[in-house]
């Protein structure tokens, strides 16, 4: 009788259970919370859509070769927080100075990347202007595209412990479009005066370092939009309107 009695007990102190953890067998969820799952890419369809309504001036990026790109890293992987080591490690040495000239280059275009490097003459033509300007715009379409299939967030969302020197800006990660933009100048720029191609690529470098320094952009990110410029800097080269136009910049070099 007092066997009967305490697994009556039993029983209704699991059928109170249950509600609460809204299926049976699972009462070891009280105990061990599982793992986060990372937040699933969007559907085929979804991407292709992206890709097909991302149009820049020279180029559509549907049917564009984008693999170059590798996939974002997972929350919690190695390289995650590889991430988060080297952000850190900036933030504990980063100079006042470098906090300064990161914030100097919160905006992206031509002036602001390579005004002071520039081999075209003072002030900069109207002509280069808005040639950086069209280009700026399939840097800017084809980032806006990766971000939103990765989803990434910003690595000061993601961690308390990252406190950015720069204002906290809007939007998500990866990749930087910061990156993509100056590596894609720097590339053009580098065709066009090639004995000065050690200064504008390592110019661009500098501007995708100040995103992490500044604690807006993981590694990762940069180095995602380092390799969308070379992906997108190969497929300019093959549009004939492209190419055109960078030809009819030669004569205002100086």
């Amino acid at each position: 009788m007092q066997n009967l009695f305490r697994r009556l007990l039993l029983s209704i102190s699991l059928a109170a259970l249950l509600p609460l953890l809204g299926r049976a067998g699972a009462l070891t969820e009280l105990y061990t919370a599982a793992p986060a799952a990372p937040p699933p890419l969007p559907a085929a369809q979804q991407v292709a859509e992206l890709r097909a309504a991302s149009v820049g001036h020279y180029l559509s990026l549907d049917g564009l070769d984008l693999r170059a790109v590798p996939a974002a890293p997972a929350d919690g992987s190695y390289e995650d927080k590889e991430d988060f080591r080297v952000i850190l490690d900036w933030q504990n040495r980063r100079t006042a100075a470098q906090c300064a000239a990161a914030k100097a280059e919160m905006s992206h275009n031509y002036e602001v990347f390579f005004g002071r490097l520039s081999p075209f003459g003072s002030p900069t033509p109207a002509e280069v202007k808005e040639f950086f300007k069209n280009v700026g715009e399939d840097s800017v379409a084809a980032h806006k595209y990766l971000k939103d299939v990765y989803q990434r967030e910003r690595p000061f969302l993601r961690d308390a412990r990252v406190k950015p020197c720069l204002p906290r800006v809007a939007g998500l990660s990866y990749p930087s479009g910061h990156s993509a933009m100056a590596r894609l100048f720097a590339l053009i720029l580098s065709d066009l005066v090639p004995a000065r191609r050690a200064e504008f690529m390592a110019k661009a470098d500098e501007s995708a370092l100040f995103r992490v320094i500044g604690g807006v952009h993981h590694p990762s990110d940069t180095e995602a939009g380092k390799a969308l410029a070379d992906a997108l800097y190969k497929e300019l080269k093959k549009e004939p309107a492209f190419v055109s136009d960078l030809r009819a910049l030669q004569p205002l070099l100086r």
